[in-house]
């Protein structure tokens, strides 16, 4: 798994969102921009991250950050989970990972003493210029909001 690393330029990218619009790196120009990657949408661990952000979305605006989640759900698992959830921000379906590897968040798993691949819990922070300014690979799922905020 070659992950990104802070100080590291994010590829650009362009993917579908929940509705079906395309979301391009570059619409995000000039902001603070988190992306936080889950492995499955309506999961408990997933939801209560993104609830979290919810919750905090606020707080998150209010220290100058955009945020979106991302996972290989479809385009129809994205947009109920949003809409259940009424998440402020836009899920984006990336059923082809163009953006979980370009983020280099694709790899090896274990859970249950099974091995598999899939998607690493992450979250990056990339800055107005595109490049990565943070990356927290230890996501704390119900206080996610405040490791950004720390």
């Amino acid at each position: 798994m070659k992950t990104l690393k802070a100080g590291d330029k994010v590829p650009a990218f362009s993917s579908t969102d929940q509705d079906g619009n395309t979301i391009h790196l570059s619409d995000y120009s000039g902001k603070n921009l988190v992306v936080f990657f889950y492995p499955r949408a309506n999961t408990p661990g997933c939801t209560a991250e993104a609830c979290n952000l919810r919750d905090n979305y606020k707080e998150l605006q209010d220290a100058g950050y955009e945020l979106l989640g991302v996972s290989e759900d479809s385009q129809k698992k994205q947009a109920n989970f949003r809409n259940k959830y009424e998440f402020p921000f836009p899920l984006l379906a990336d059923e082809d990972h163009t953006v979980i590897n370009a983020f280099g968040v694709w790899g090896p798993k274990k859970f249950m003493g099974r091995e598999y691949d899939g998607i690493h819990r992450m979250t990056f922070v990339v800055d107005g210029e595109g490049k990565v300014s943070r990356v927290i690979e230890k996501v704390k799922t119900k206080d996610h909001a405040a490791q950004l905020l720390a």
